[in-house]
């Protein structure tokens, strides 16, 4: 999805305001119980009645604004809470080495924000008393993630590491807010449908057929054989489109490689080895041999494949919003169907689980007001927060209208200054860029997934969602090193034979050596781990 950096900000500042002492973080103690509470107040505005000043750490995509520290919405929030944020603002292409330098050194912001920080640096760090303990913070000081919590236990079982720690303020997407949760979804050029006379494709077989019609006819009108009938710029979004047909991926995206075995509901199952996935991927080799699928998905640039979009060449693709993508020839697109392949299943399952990652806001040990760092971030995961940070001010940013509907001005969606919207945006929110921590909700989030269409999209997909879309496993740190060091081969091994055998680089006859490899490679204890991990998130 497209929206970023302002609700990562949020964090950042949240985080610097609770950040705690030294002992706080060192493990023996309640953080809540040491942490300095005097000038904190527990509910309403301001936070505290002494100012206080926060150092925070930041990600600075390219597309957000350049100094958060003279930006209106943290100017109004400075306003709002007394807290002062100084942001220490990193660009994107240098985060990975200035945070894990600054980890490595010992000279530590209050507050990491929007910083990307893994699963297991959280453990890492948390465990040598880097990070803090939040779990004492969270249940006094932010009543707002609290109850997220309550409302979704998944989110707290997701949040808390095997340890019963807690070391971060999440970035949440709401549940209710399903055309979010699912992100690029499969669109069907419907013009072409009506064309042909032919229906939205509810099976694989009818989607071939579709397929075929479009490359034999001159659907654009241009008198050229150029229609592309499925185009995209990576091959995973269709992939991801069809693994439901084939019963695959019932755990949602947060686990691209296990899922529920749907012999044994008790533990999980490495799919990629299944043979519903080697019948999926003859599935696509043959639409690829067959010129269905565009013949440079793999290599395409994504100017290139806009352009293509807006010229009126594709029959089908997977994407956010072909309308915000292609322009006027977006419109002729609507959501496709869940397809129900030759085994008779029937699943959308590329969809997330509302906890959508960890690392954006975590305090420090050098924090002294942790508790009062905790409510500030804690506002982004309410509804007047989230309308903050993603509107920003009535009569700056947004008006109100007479049914009650609220929408950017007109000043910033038709620039007077000739900028684009995100542009105009960028002078006055964060949200930009992404990786911000706080909560995405449907009634302010007004980026692509928010229009109509994607909407409409999302809930044709709806009634064939998984049951359960589980948030991704925490490891203990022993788990996580191993675990990861099987990964790199097992998942890159799968990810390169799955390429090749789509294009035909090479035979299904492999199918058994590849197999076979995947076991040398120590699928095994691959699978241990992970069930390990399930286990625990059944049990927690």
């Amino acid at each position: 999805m497209k929206l970023r950096k302002g609700l990562l900000a949020a964090t950042s500042a949240v985080l610097l305001l609770s950040a705690c002492s030294n002992a706080e973080g060192s493990g023996g103690e309640s953080t809540a119980e040491t942490a300095n509470t005097d000038n904190v107040s527990k509910t309403g505005m301001p936070i505290v009645n002494e100012q206080i000043k926060l150092e925070i750490f930041a990600d600075r995509a390219a597309s957000t604004n350049e100094d958060w520290n003279d930006v209106m919405i943290f100017n109004e929030y400075e306003e709002m809470t007394n807290i002062d944020v100084e942001w220490e603002m990193v660009p994107t292409d240098a985060l990975e080495e200035k945070r894990n330098l600054a980890l490595a050194s010992g000279t530590l912001p209050d507050v990491f924000h929007s910083a990307d920080l893994s699963n297991l640096d959280l453990l890492k760090y948390g465990q040598q008393g880097v990070f803090i303990e939040l779990n004492d913070l969270i249940d006094q000081y932010a009543p707002n993630l609290k109850k997220l919590m309550e409302e979704n236990p998944d989110i707290k079982k997701g949040l808390t590491f095997p340890n019963g720690k807690i070391y971060s303020m999440p970035t949440i997407y709401s549940p209710d807010f399903t055309s979010v949760l699912i992100g690029s979804r499969p669109w069907i050029n419907q013009d072409w449908l009506e064309q042909l006379g032919m229906e939205n494709p509810q099976t694989t077989e009818e989607f071939y057929q579709y397929l075929k019609a479009v490359q034999e006819t001159d659907l654009n009108g241009n008198g050229k054989n150029d229609e592309i009938p499925y185009g995209g710029t990576v091959i995973g979004g269709l992939v991801g489109w069809m693994k439901g047909a084939y019963g695959l991926g019932n755990l949602g995206t947060r686990h691209k490689y296990v899922d529920l075995d749907p012999e044994n509901n008790e533990q999980l199952r490495f799919y990629p080895a299944e043979e519903e996935y080697k019948q999926m991927l003859q599935f696509i080799n043959k639409l690829y041999s067959e010129g269905l699928i565009q013949q440079n998905i793999y290599t395409i640039d994504y100017n290139q494949f806009l352009a293509n979009g807006s010229e009126n060449i594709y029959g089908s693709t997977v994407l956010t919003n072909p309308r915000t993508s292609f322009g006027d020839t977006g419109e002729q697109f609507v959501g496709a169907n869940a397809l129900e392949g030759e085994n008779g299943e029937k699943m959308f399952v590329d969809i997330g689980s509302s906890l959508v990652r960890l690392g954006g806001f975590a305090i420090t040990k050098e924090n002294p007001n942790p508790a009062a760092t905790v409510r500030w971030m804690d506002h982004f995961y309410s509804d007047e927060g989230a309308k903050l940070f993603f509107m920003g001010k009535e009569g700056v940013t947004y008006e109100e209208t007479e049914d009650g509907e609220i929408q950017y001005l007109d000043s910033i969606t038709n620039s007077p200054d000739g900028l684009t919207m995100e542009q105009e945006l960028a002078k006055h929110l964060t949200w930009l860029g992404g990786g911000y921590p706080g909560i995405v909700k449907k009634d302010y989030f007004q980026g692509a997934e928010s229009l109509p269409s994607a909407i409409e999209a999302a809930d044709r997909l709806d009634p064939y969602l998984p049951e359960q879309l589980v948030p991704a496993f925490t490891f203990t740190e022993e788990e996580s090193r191993r675990f990861s060091a099987l990964a790199a081969d097992i998942e890159k091994y799968v990810q390169e034979t799955q390429d090749k055998l789509i294009t035909g680089e090479i035979s299904f006859a492999e199918w058994d050596n590849y197999i076979q490899t995947l076991n040398d490679m120590g699928l095994e204890e691959y699978m241990e781990i992970q069930n390990a991990a399930f286990e625990r998130y059944k049990n927690s």
